[in-house]
């Protein structure tokens, strides 16, 4: 199973040229299973971004706005081929900071499912203490995870301290290394702020950063990829 985490900067790409087309593009190049989005923007009486990207795919889509505007709205997004079995939006609003949030799904079939939280974490270092901590709690919620035989947190945690404390709480929490490849800026990756956490770890092959022409300048950030055993 191959799972993928990709911050698409509103199909903007770093040559300043909004092309979903592109991002599709790149999504098709990596063809995982289940995919998260961050920053989807979807013209209300116009272009629906997630439509776009999935249309004609073997991928469902599940949309998890956080920014509701009376043009446009915009937030995290997940694509799967596995079935949905259920699945809903976590808010992880901090008062004063832009509206954020996660999608919890459960996807698979009996026996063979999978828990997948995707998110986008704030700026703030103060906000994503917060946030990553109503994470946590979500992920210990018994009768969740005695669903799943595997859990992932995925998306992009906007972490710039390697040892920032959310990575820390994360890596006791899943009992995961802290070195993941970096994903930002796309066109010289320095920082790894988008980050994959699977539970149990021993399922990890390994992860991995897409590289390819279209994913270089597809956007601001590179898509970041898991493969499972």
């Amino acid at each position: 199973m191959k799972i993928a985490t990709y911050n698409i900067h509103g199909c903007v790409g770093r040559d300043g040229v909004r092309d979903p087309q592109r991002v599709r593009a790149v999504l098709n190049e990596i063809d995982a299973d289940i995919v998260a989005l961050q920053e989807v923007e979807s013209l209300v009486n116009g272009e629906l971004t997630l439509e776009l990207l999935s249309r004609g795919s073997p991928w469902i889509p599940l949309a998890g706005y956080t920014l509701f505007r009376r043009s446009v709205h915009y937030g995290n997004a997940l694509l799967s081929k596995l079935p949905v079995v259920w699945f809903e939006r976590l808010d992880l609003s901090v008062r004063g900071r832009e509206p954020r949030g996660a999608i919890n799904a459960l996807l698979g079939e009996r026996g063979q499912s999978i828990q997948v939280i995707a998110t986008h974490l704030g700026l703030r270092p103060q906000e994503r203490r917060r946030q990553t901590n109503r994470l946590i709690a979500h992920l210990n919620r018994p009768s969740i995870t005695d669903e799943a035989e595997t859990t992932v947190l995925l998306g992009d945690l906007n972490e710039w301290f390697l040892w920032g404390r959310p990575l820390r709480w994360l890596a006791d929490h899943f009992a995961h290394p802290l070195h993941s490849p970096a994903t930002f800026p796309a066109g010289r990756p320095l920082l790894a702020l988008d980050r994959i956490w699977v539970q149990p770890h021993h399922r990890v092959r390994h992860t991995q950063v897409w590289r390819s022409d279209l994913a270089d300048v597809a956007s601001d950030h590179l898509p970041l990829y898991c493969e499972l055993g």
